[in-house]
């Protein structure tokens, strides 16, 4: 017996992994090779691709599929309608699958519903992607970014409270919702208590 939840309606290929405590909603279809980790909430009408690697407690909304290439850290949130891509000049007539670019989401990051992530990027540490917002490089661990192209326009806590609305990295900064501390370093933010 397994030891996560699948909806009747959904199909689960076999060759997959999920963890314990998982949830698959309503006409999603995990396919072989993919990897899930323990307490996800996959939500309806999800397609998790061959080789897609998602860690422990990742939330995927209703309407997204995640393509073979896209690796997903432990407790990403993908909002409803997330876009990722795998292939950056797609062409029915011109097979191109050796040619997938890789897209990680680090943990913690949140990707607002209807964002758009081109592969070939990476989206840092807890960087928060705001609704709608457009990907075309890589998003600097706690950034926040909105647009299309998508911009940094300010920066977030671990809890997802905003630090600050500035496109650089302030110098230092505290949340003040829980506290947390971070200082400025290279293009993004770090926890200054090291955590």
């Amino acid at each position: 017996m397994a030891d996560y939840f699948a909806h009747e309606s959904s199909f689960i290929d076999d060759g997959c992994q999920i963890g314990e405590g998982t949830k698959i909603w309503h006409f999603s279809h995990v396919m072989p090779g993919a990897r899930i980790g323990r307490g996800c909430n996959i939500g309806q009408n999800v397609v998790i691709s061959p080789q897609v690697v998602v860690g422990d407690n990742v939330k995927i909304q209703n309407n997204v599929s995640v393509y073979t290439g896209v690796i997903l850290e432990d407790d990403v949130f993908c909002g409803p309608s997330t876009v990722f891509t795998n292939v950056i000049n797609p062409r029915s007539h011109v097979p191109r699958k050796d040619e997938y670019r890789p897209t990680l989401v680090k943990r913690g990051a949140t990707l607002g519903a209807n964002s758009t992530i081109v592969c070939g990027h990476t989206i840092g540490c807890y960087a928060f992607v705001g609704a709608g917002s457009v990907v075309t490089e890589d998003v600097p661990d706690y950034a926040l970014v909105g647009g299309n192209p998508g911009r940094v326009a300010g920066w977030m806590c671990d809890c997802g409270a905003k630090l600050a609305a500035t496109a650089k990295p302030p110098a230092a900064a505290r949340c003040s919702v829980c506290g947390s501390a971070y200082h400025g370093e290279g293009s993004g933010l770090v926890r200054s208590d090291g955590t």
